[in-house]
């Protein structure tokens, strides 16, 4: 894919050498020596990667990371240094670097960086369109570090052919995350098909999945082709696949090890070649542990898995989410020139989202009918929320895949402190409930949890908690 890359090196040769091997693979690149050259250039012209060393004349290769990511926060920026420490790598990372190489590096390596970089910044410039009918396409929207650390990951899973195992919250947005890393990789002409383990009785499963012979059963009138014979060559996106029967469990294996099926009441074995990518909301460690998830499949299907953070996680891309799903229901229910008021836009930030952003859109969709051509106020979207939701007790599971998530992200080097961040999510939830049940009372509330009223208006500035969005009575017009 033809691609501008901006590199800044003050080393000659190496600059030379590196400018040699990115032309070789396509790229236009565009060649600065000093750091404050390079973010000129950065500024100025378009590209779609910037490669740049650490220590260099004019400018640090950390000053150019800092203040190109503060007026280019889309461009994906490699960081190169031959002074790599865990101090470099979260400073890097903290500034908005997409990833920093250690000198001496594989050359292999840089231009796999470049790779994903550029499905990275793919994301960031346009949201994913998918679907047949542009109308009612669906998308992946966010610029946030949550979101770009995901991008990385879809580039990653894209380049590769083994299983993948989407794991999150109920919502989250996984089959849009699967079709994307389909669309992203060497079989996207081919077909992509996708199944829910749960929308389909466990009796008639197994049929769907590998289909059947005519006779297999009762109203078996025809041979059946399923479903990973129709994604041959393709992709099968299974979701919710931790809700698989036993005996379905053990035929899948067979599919992943040994590369052929058998239909249903038949004997023949059909070869398939089908990337498997599967989703789950459910605790899989805890469902082996009790013996309701097989060990050796789990593992066949998780050669890499991917994390997808929920909604309450990335609160800073509740506004594009918002524009995003306002165009999309305006344009399925004919509303011309949808808007929104910031005040309401405040408040849906500053909500947990148990449902993510199945239920961000399903507010949205709902707040729109209710406004009938006007825009949309803080009372639509109030009186949305307090009819469509219900609070729930915190489930067991999901509490289990929150820690997991943090922990495999910190093992990865992604996040730090997870402790801290735990606290941190609990406090900012606990201040947000105690805030709505007082109707946003403050002194109200802060009795509750034991605080001064000033400690709780830090507390809520701090969180961007909006305590008169949450005051009850408020009704839609």
């Amino acid at each position: 894919m033809s691609a501008r890359i901006l590199l800044i090196e003050d080393d000659l040769s190496v600059a030379a050498s590196l400018k040699k091997e990115l032309e070789t693979e396509g790229y236009d690149t565009v060649m600065a020596s000093r750091g404050d050259d390079g973010l000129a250039q950065a500024r100025g012209q378009a590209f779609d990667v910037v490669i740049t060393d650490l220590k260099m004349p004019g400018l640090t290769g950390f000053e150019l990371v800092e203040q190109l990511h503060s007026s280019k926060p889309k461009l994906p920026i490699i960081l190169m240094t031959a002074f790599g420490t865990t101090e470099t790598a979260i400073e890097a990372t903290k500034l908005g670097a997409f990833d920093y190489l250690l000198k001496p590096f594989d050359m292999a390596h840089l231009l796999k960086l470049v790779g994903q970089a550029m499905v990275c910044n793919r994301f960031l410039s346009a949201p994913l369109e998918m679907g047949q009918t542009l109308s009612t396409q669906a998308a992946i929207v966010g610029s946030g570090r949550a979101m770009q650390a995901l991008y990385k990951e879809i580039g990653l899973a894209a380049a590769s052919p083994v299983t993948v195992l989407l794991r999150g919250e109920t919502g989250a947005g996984k089959e849009l995350v699967a079709k994307a890393i389909h669309q992203h990789s060497r079989r996207a002409s081919q077909p992509f098909i996708a199944v829910s383990c749960t929308a389909i009785p466990e009796t008639l499963l197994e049929s769907e999945l590998f289909g059947h012979e005519r006779g297999a059963f009762t109203g078996a009138h025809a041979r059946r082709i399923g479903r990973f014979e129709q994604a041959h060559q393709g992709t099968i996106f299974q979701d919710e696949v931790g809700d698989l029967s036993p005996s379905t469990q053990v035929k899948l294996l067979r599919v992943l090890q040994e590369k052929c099926l058998q239909r249903v009441g038949g004997n023949q074995r059909v070869s398939v070649d089908v990337r498997v990518l599967a989703a789950t909301h459910r605790d899989l460690e805890t469902a082996m542990e009790a013996q309701q998830f097989r060990e050796d499949l789990f593992y066949r299907l998780s050669a890499l898995t991917i994390w997808l953070p929920p909604l309450r996680e990335r609160l800073e891309d509740v506004p594009a989410l918002v524009s995003y799903f306002l165009r999309r229901a305006a344009l399925e229910i004919a509303v011309e020139a949808p808007s929104i008021h910031p005040q309401a836009v405040a408040f849906l930030q500053s909500q947990p989202w148990p449902g993510n952003v199945r239920e961000l859109e399903n507010v949205i969709c709902h707040a729109l009918l209710l406004a009938r051509d006007h825009p949309i106020s803080l009372a639509h979207v109030q009186h949305v929320c307090a009819r469509t939701r219900r609070p729930l007790a915190p489930k067991e599971p999901l509490a289990s895949d929150y820690l997991a998530g943090l922990l495999s992200k910190a093992e990865q080097g992604e996040i730090a402190h997870v402790r801290a961040k735990i606290m941190e999510d609990v406090e900012r939830e606990l201040f947000a409930q105690a805030i709505r049940r007082a109707g946003g009372n403050q002194a109200k509330a802060g009795r509750w949890l034991g605080v001064t009223r000033t400690t709780m208006r830090e507390k809520l500035t701090h969180f961007g908690l909006h305590p008169a969005a949450s005051q009850p009575g408020t009704t839609a017009p």
